[in-house]
Formats: structure tokens, sequence, C-alpha cells
């Protein structure tokens, strides 16, 4: 007889800023069975309003607490959406686990912390589940980079006992998980995956990102511009580390293009920001996987211009999506959260100090009760 279904929802926007990703997944077996999911694209005065808030440090605390209730109402909405077009009724769900929308995350202060917004309240309120969110403080506060977490259903669904395998993340930042047959585990952000690309066409074309890397494809690579992007000092630290728009963003990408002596082409400056992103990932891949197999997923997952340049700097190696190894890789990023909001329900402490440096297994997240278990 079938085990029982055990349904959870998983919320997810990032650093790109496309949408908010919703799955339904169940989580009865051993492996996540993605039930149905969806994206949901954010208002684009709410986006704006997002972006300009990740720009700037010194935003007003009314401001903050705005975006904070506005996007959980997104959220929110995104459940109801996704509940209501895949037929399951909102007492199906065991709990949301919702990652929020990262607006700043600083890591390596003297107070570390990272900053989300999406009030799992109000999602809580909205849906009528248990929401679990706020995943990446306890991390911090168990010493964890807070980042990143993706990686702890990586291993859970993704390794294999012979050979060594690689999930690359690509979003607005990259990230790789190293699998090895050995057992070895190590995962870490590598850089810019999305975010510069994105912002580069944005300015120049309108565009929200290249498609299949079109626009860069027609530019050509700047070598003395990408010495300077690869001088970046982020890049030689060991892991574990984690970055973000804090860091890789407009302000970071002028001054790098105010060192050179002259300045490339707009067009000429995206193909050099792909073949940034695809170095660092090669470099860091190469650095800590001797052959194998490298499987990708996330949005940048859909840039051919990229992936084909990726295949190319790293001969040998076996390139391919997670749908290969039976994860979709648009929504592994939200079913991990999902994933994470089961383990904490059942008071499972996750080990993550492979992936974030954590000094102890910890129990990721705060629960939100649905309302009618809190009455």
């Amino acid at each position: 007889m079938p085990a029982a279904k055990r349904l959870f929802i998983g919320l997810m926007s990032g650093t790109s800023l496309d949408g908010i990703d919703c799955v339904i997944v169940d989580l009865a077996g051993d492996t996540p069975a993605l039930i149905t999911a969806d994206c949901h694209a954010l208002p684009d005065n709410l986006r704006h309003d997002v972006l300009t808030l990740c720009a700037d440090k010194q935003a007003p605390l009314a401001e903050l607490g705005r975006l904070d209730i506005e996007l959980g109402r997104c959220f929110a909405e995104a459940a109801i959406k996704t509940l209501a077009a895949a037929g399951v009724v909102a007492q199906e769900i065991e709990a949301i686990g919702s990652h929020g929308q990262t607006v700043f995350h600083q890591p390596n202060s003297a107070a570390p912390f990272s900053l989300q917004l999406g009030d799992p309240n109000t999602i809580a309120e909205r849906t009528g589940i248990t929401t679990v969110a706020d995943f990446r403080r306890r991390d911090m506060a168990a010493g964890g980079q807070g980042a990143p977490l993706a990686p702890l259903l990586h291993q859970h669904c993704c390794a294999s006992p012979n050979k060594n395998r690689a999930i690359v993340n690509i979003g607005g930042i990259a990230n790789i998980t190293l699998l090895l047959a050995n057992g070895a585990r190590v995962a870490f952000d590598t850089g810019p995956g999305n975010v510069l690309m994105d912002l580069w066409i944005a300015r120049h074309n309108g565009a929200r990102f290249d498609k299949n890397g079109e626009w860069a494809k027609g530019g050509s690579i700047d070598s003395a511009f990408l010495a300077e992007l690869m001088s970046e000092p982020y890049l030689a630290l060991a892991a574990p580390k984690s970055t973000g728009r804090e860091l890789f963003n407009g302000a970071w990408l002028e001054q790098r293009l105010a060192s050179l002596k002259q300045r490339p082409s707009p067009q000429d400056i995206q193909a050099t920001l792909l073949e940034f992103t695809a170095t660092t990932l090669s470099t860091a891949l190469l650095a800590g996987m001797n052959q194998g197999e490298i499987y990708l997923c996330g949005g940048g997952a859909h840039n051919t211009a990229l992936l084909k340049r990726i295949g190319e700097l790293m001969p040998g190696y076996y390139v391919g999506a997670t749908a290969e190894i039976g994860i979709d890789p648009d929504w592994l990023e939200a079913m991990a959260f999902a994933w994470m909001a089961q383990q904490t329900l059942d008071g499972i402490a996750v080990d993550t100090s492979p992936f974030t440096g954590a000094k102890k297994p910890v129990m990721l997240g705060g629960i939100y009760p649905s309302p009618t278990s809190a009455s």
C-alpha cells in the first residue's frame, strides 16, 4: 500500500527577481515528487521598489516594513493561485516553506545577518497554512554563512555512490554543490550568475535577461576587462563562502569599467560578463572535482550560450541539466525550501556544516502556525 501523501509548498524568489517560484511537492518518499509548479511575476512597481531597496543601504525603515508586507501578500497570493490551478485545497498542505526575498546578506561582519522580506505571518494568515520561514538566520546563529542552503536537498537526492557529481545552480548568484563519490561534500557561491548580465542588458536594451545569450554571442570578449573582473578578492576566498547583490551590483561593475584604459562596447561588455560567469564556475568546478558529471539548474540553465561555454572550458566532464537525474531544473530551489520546512516540522536538525560552515546541526527556520492550528 503506497504511503500517504505529505504535501508541502515551496516558495522562492531569487536575486534575479524574475518572479515567485511556487511548487507543490509530495515528500512522503525519499525523493521529492513534484505535483505542480508555477512562476508568478512580481508587479513591476514592486520589483522596482525591491531593487531600489537592495541598492540603498540607507533605506527608510517605513519602506522596509511596507515591502515586507507587500511581498508577504504576493507570496501568499502565489500559493493560493497555485493551489487553485492544481485543484488542491489548503487543508491538504502540511506547511509552506517560504524563502522570502533576500534584500541584504552580510555573513562576514561582526554581527552577521541575512535579511529576507515576505512576512510569514501574512502568508500563514492569508493562506490558512502553517508557514516555515527565516531559514538563513538560524544557520548564521550557529556560525554558518546562511548560504547556500539548497545543497541540503542536492545531497539528499542527487548524489551518486560511484560517480563524482556537481549540481550547479545559476540564479542571480551562481553556486555549486560538489557531491564526490568518496562522500566528500562542499558547496559555495562562486560569484555572479545572471545578476550582472541581467543588469547590463536591462540598462542598454530594456530586456530583463539575455535570452539564450544571444546579445552576448554577438560581442567579443575583452581580455583586459575579464582580467579586471577576475581580480575580485572574493573569488580567491576559501569555502565556505557566500555572496550576493551587496557585492556584485551596478556600482561594482562601473568601478571595474572605470579602471580600464579603454571602455569596451556595451555588447562586448555583455560577452565578457557571460565569460566571467562561465570562468568563475568552471574554475571552481575544476579545482574541486577531478572528472565527473555536472548538472545545471536555475534560470541560467536556459542560457544556451553560457552552457556551451561552460562545456568548452571543462572538456572531459559531462554537462547536462538536473532533469536527467529526475529533478526539474526550474524548480529545484523552491523544492528545497519545501523539503526544509518538512525537516523543521518533523523536528530534524540538518547538518549544513559542509556548505555554510555552521558549527553544529540546526533546525532551520521559524514556524508560523496556521490560523486553525493556533486557535
